[in-house]
């Protein structure tokens, strides 16, 4: 629960700001930041994310939750020399929705240098030509799945090493129980060790709530894309979103549980899974053809590609 300024920081007696049902703690400002960036941070320790040498990407879109983890990653890393930080921003070519100026106005704050790239560039057609050709209902999925592609091209093309994203906990929690609901035993079984060709990727906030990543962003930042993308009505996400939302308000523990149930199943069917071909047609790691350009094949009209 966010805004409990009628409260006192469990720590310091100053004025709540937030308010964790799952710690039972009210928080000020202060301590809020520094429970939210130790999380993050033993994370990045539990998995050895960071490296000496690396070359670390964040993906930018310009909404809370990306500009939250390239302001953390930043106030991290900022003072390592060994270590070098880029933002890279995606256009998705979707009208009146995620102004690339946004994301660039972001970095700029931040002082992070940005690589752009774009899917009309990258695979000649847009999200919306996509839409309008195969429906408005699968370009949200599409979408995911050609942003992560070109998201990993572009970090390898700068020599990128580690891939970072402002996943949070209700993220992740959400995609275990999607994949679920649709009997996808496939995305349990991704490598835990890196895929050549697979930039590694990070995620500081995995274990933390998305609304406490979305006030960690708006006290130290603004400018963000608040629009909700024109597509994500449709998706199959987005059902399964608010319906464990609506069920971890009585259960504040699901989220945290799914995600764990998520990297135990992942751990175990993934010893089990024989090793990453890549795809015949774009050279990415992925079976003989990659979902990436079979979703392009069909909306190009490519019958049997």
């Amino acid at each position: 629960m966010i805004g409990t300024t009628e409260m006192q920081c469990t720590k310091c007696r100053r004025d709540a700001i937030v308010y964790q049902r799952y710690s039972g703690l009210h928080l000020c400002e202060h301590h809020f930041v520094l429970d939210l960036e130790a999380k993050a941070k033993r994370a990045i320790r539990k998995h050895r994310w960071i490296d000496s040498g690396d070359s670390v990407g964040v993906a930018l879109s310009g909404d809370l939750a990306s500009s939250a983890v390239l302001f953390f990653m930043h106030r991290l890393l900022h003072k390592r020399r060994d270590i070098i930080l880029t933002a890279i921003t995606v256009d998705e070519g979707i009208a009146g929705y995620r102004d690339p100026g946004r994301a660039e106005a972001i970095a700029r704050t931040i002082g992070a240098p940005l690589v752009t790239a774009s899917f009309a560039d990258a695979y000649g057609i847009t999200l919306d030509e996509f839409a309008r050709r195969k429906g408005r209902a699968s370009a949200c999925s599409a979408c995911r799945v050609l942003r992560e592609n070109l998201l990993n091209r572009v970090a390898r093309e700068h020599g990128v090493t580690k891939l970072v994203f402002g996943t949070t906990l209700d993220d992740g929690a959400v995609s275990v129980l999607a994949d679920v609901f649709r009997g996808d035993a496939e995305s349990f079984r991704r490598p835990a060790l890196p895929v050549p060709g697979t930039v590694p990727r990070i995620r500081p906030f995995m274990d933390i709530p998305g609304e406490e990543v979305s006030l960690y962003a708006a006290l130290h930042l603004d400018g963000f894309d608040l629009a909700e993308c024109p597509y994500a009505g449709n998706a199959f996400r987005e059902d399964v979103r608010s319906l464990l939302d609506e069920y971890a308000s009585r259960h504040p523990a699901t989220k945290n549980a799914l995600v764990n149930l998520g990297e135990e199943l992942s751990g175990a069917l993934a010893a089990g899974a024989g090793p990453t071909r890549i795809c015949e047609r774009c050279g990415e790691p992925s079976g003989e053809t990659c979902r990436c350009c079979r979703i392009l094949d069909e909306a190009r009209g490519y019958e049997g590609a």
